[in-house]
């Protein structure tokens, strides 16, 4: 049996990341997404190793999708985004807020062709506010959400980045289950809506669990490095790094067993959970006194018999031949016609009485111009003419 989601069609007017990771998730687990892309091609296809405007930084965002290419910037362009809507489950779009709705395609617009439709919109700050207008890239919402601030130098206290892109990624992931909850709803109750996603929500909520556990009791403000120290646990050794931490009191028993620290498990400052967690400052840095001595495995080996957990920190190229990533079938690799030999991570939930969409090659641009014209209505001397007006566009 196919995906989960095998019947739903996905409309994609979204670019950059936050929009095409969340509709590659849903064209994994089985649904038909169409991504639309603009005359030049979205700028992904310039990001990352490639050829012929098939690169990494695309692929990885945009596999298992068919792909038409349309200026949206002519009304006939606009027009064939409406007949294809009216075919559509999902539309999803990450336009500044109003754009849409200037273009003719937004919800409004939409939903008078497919009274059904489910419509997310993806925005950078919301769609009212001060920011609302303001262009947006992940290290904006970095900065916005307080996670550069999580992220802060422990001596200098200087925020820094994450370097990768989390809040994009965050974004996408809420995105998709926002979806697939609205689309459970509308089987339940026939209606489609109007899904609105901020960046800086996202990110925020997904940062709040622990990240910001100090703010949580109004009246109780405690101090907020406490909470991301108790969490740096990247620890040197004679020959490289490892992570260890303990959180209950066995696992911490087992942590003062390993370092021959036996006087750690009554030691005020450490006897419970909340003391650890309010000298953490003090245990990381003893921790790492001791755990200097001795190579990375030694300490492993040790640390997994007293039953602490604990791992060796990789490389990303190191990463890919681990046991116990080689175990999960994790990377998946095959052959690109375009460029080559690809690996790529495959969609991390297994279903159990179904599988994920087995379609890794993500569309050329325009690629499926004709075919999905066709299914709407469209016959060849029409596609040639939108092709000749300059309506529709393709990379061969």
């Amino acid at each position: 049996m196919d995906g989960p989601l095998s019947g739903y069609k996905i409309l994609d007017l979204s670019r950059v990341l936050s929009g095409p990771a969340a509709t590659m998730m849903l064209a994994d687990q089985g649904a038909d997404v169409i991504k639309i892309e603009p005359p030049a091609g979205d700028i992904t296809r310039q990001m990352g190793v490639g050829a012929q405007g098939m690169t990494s930084g695309f692929l990885n965002i945009n596999r298992g999708k068919r792909g038409m290419c349309l200026d949206l910037g002519t009304e006939q362009g606009r027009h064939v985004v409406r007949e294809i809507a009216a075919t559509c489950d999902v539309v999803v779009q990450n336009f500044r807020p109003g754009t849409v709705e200037a273009l003719g395609l937004g919800y409004a617009d939409l939903v008078k062709v497919n009274k059904t439709i489910i419509f997310a919109s993806i925005s950078g700050f919301g769609e009212s506010g001060p920011y609302a207008k303001k262009r947006v890239y992940d290290p904006i919402i970095q900065a916005l959400s307080g996670l550069t601030d999580i992220q802060a130098d422990s001596e200098s206290g200087r925020p820094k980045m994450m370097r990768t892109v989390i809040p994009d990624k965050v974004t996408a992931l809420t995105a998709a289950q926002g979806i697939t909850a609205a689309l459970l709803q509308r089987e339940r109750t026939g209606e489609g809506q109007h899904l609105r996603l901020a960046m800086l929500d996202a990110m925020i909520a997904f940062l709040w669990p622990e990240g910001m556990i100090n703010l949580t009791v109004v009246d109780e403000v405690r101090d907020l490095r406490i909470g991301q120290l108790a969490l740096d646990l990247i620890f040197q050794t004679s020959d490289g790094y490892i992570t260890a931490g303990a959180m209950s009191d066995d696992e911490w028993a087992g942590m003062c067993k390993t370092l021959e620290r036996p006087d750690w498990v009554s030691d005020p400052r450490f006897s419970s959970t909340s003391a650890r967690f309010e000298n953490a400052e003090v245990r990381i840095r003893e921790t790492g006194k001791i755990l200097r001595k001795r190579t990375s495995a030694e300490w492993l080996e040790t640390l997994d018999a007293n039953g602490v957990p604990c791992a060796p920190v990789l490389t990303r190229t190191e990463m890919l031949n681990n046991p116990q990533v080689v175990n999960n079938d994790i990377i998946e690799e095959y052959g690109h016609p375009v460029i080559g030999t690809v690996r790529q991570a495959r969609g991390a939930t297994r279903f159990g009485s179904t599988k994920n969409h087995s379609s890794p090659v993500a569309p050329a641009l325009g690629q499926h111009n004709a075919e999905i014209l066709k299914e709407i209505g469209y016959a060849d001397e029409e596609i040639s003419k939108l092709r000749s007006d300059k309506i529709i566009y393709s990379s061969d």
